[in-house]
């Protein structure tokens, strides 16, 4: 810990965060075991055969890495944080290597051997919070020079950004780049300069998009759901029925008709669709309000942080946590593209769930340490 930190006073992490999380975790499990069941019971003669591989690869071991990481003084992972980066572009990189890479479909996210897999871009979201933290926070008197205070950060988003898409994953991709923007905004990056980025990734999107057929496909399906209802925009369509059909109060719990084989990635990406058709809107509303309300309880444990790293680390896992949320439920109901990505807490998945609990026993150190 460096000599010039700021001690605070306050011991206790911040409970009104930590209920926050078991609630949406409980959800989240609720939410699952409804979701899983047809797909569970036509693979493995059994209705919860997803829902405990969640509870135990996903919830257990999570809820123990956050339990460490919440003890775990949190200027630890400074210190730490280029290994952290080398080792998650490493990764990437062996994502993309025939053998070593899970291939499903057309893309290679999943490193595989002996019945466990991992997704490496999970762990690259945290590390390159770590690295950006670090980074600011050790040249916070040069942020404001777009070559020696913000180039060299760029240098290494843009290689984590493009891993990635050479998974391809795009919905991830826009969660790095997102939630790094959003970093270099709180270090106190002049305003030109991140309107340069903006242009500029926005420009490279453009590209990306017209470079693969299928990506400018999703998005002429975003402009116009029913042009393709049989071939690329199925899912959107499937998803809309679901939504369209919940009505205030939903079919019922356990009652969803589209996940009959009707809805693809129906504990992935397109849970939120379950979810509206089965509670209704009056009570999906609430796991929307649980998001808003981990936002702003989050933004306070960084704005009370004891010092530089502390609040961007806790900007940083909030903004991925909110800007991943936004993306999956935007294009759910057909606000956004659609792109892929889980919805925090809630889908199918335990990579994304062990990261981001290892990061809530991050952020909750920040509030052990926070000056409220």
């Amino acid at each position: 810990m460096n000599k010039n930190t700021p001690k605070s006073k306050n011991q206790t992490m911040d409970y009104k965060m930590l209920a926050i999380v078991f609630s949406m975790l409980l959800l989240g499990l609720i939410i699952l075991y409804s979701a899983s069941t047809v797909l569970s019971f036509s693979k493995f003669h059994t209705n919860t055969h997803f829902f405990f591989n969640q509870l135990v690869q996903g919830v257990l071991l999570g809820l123990v890495l956050m339990y460490i990481c919440s003890k775990i003084d949190y200027h630890f992972w400074q210190k730490y944080a280029p290994l952290f980066m080398f080792a998650s572009i490493a990764l990437l990189m062996a994502v993309l290597v025939p053998g070593i890479g899970l291939k499903v479909g057309n893309s290679r996210r999943w490193i595989a051997h002996g019945g466990f897999s991992f997704q490496p871009a999970e762990l690259a979201k945290l590390s390159l919070i770590f690295y950006i933290s670090s980074w600011i926070d050790k040249r916070s008197h040069e942020i404001k020079d777009f070559y020696y205070g913000i180039i060299p950060s760029l240098i290494i988003i843009s290689l984590v950004a493009g891993l990635i898409i050479l998974e391809p994953d795009i919905g991830t991709m826009l969660v790095v780049i997102a939630t790094s923007f959003t970093l270099l905004f709180v270090g106190g990056s002049r305003i030109k300069h991140l309107g340069w980025i903006l242009v500029g990734g926005f420009l490279t999107l453009v590209v990306l998009v017209k470079l693969q057929p299928y990506r400018l496909a999703r998005f002429t399906t975003f402009l116009n759901p029913g042009a393709d209802p049989q071939g690329i925009g199925y899912q959107i369509n499937q998803a809309l029925v679901a939504v369209g059909s919940a009505g205030f109060w939903g079919q019922g719990y356990g009652n969803s008709r589209q996940k009959y084989n009707f809805l693809p990635e129906v504990m992935g990406d397109s849970i939120f669709a379950v979810t509206v058709e089965e509670l209704g809107f009056l009570r999906s509303g609430l796991i929307v309000g649980l998001y808003i309300l981990f936002a702003f309880r989050g933004l306070k444990i960084a704005d009370h942080a004891p010092d530089a790293f502390g609040k961007m680390l806790a900007s940083g896992i909030i903004a991925w946590i909110v800007f991943q949320a936004l993306i999956n439920i935007g294009a759910i109901i057909g606000l956004l593209p659609l792109t892929g990505i889980p919805l925090p807490f809630i889908s199918y998945g335990s990579s994304s769930l062990v990261v981001t609990l290892a990061a809530m026993g991050i952020l909750l150190n920040v509030s052990k340490q926070a000056k409220f």
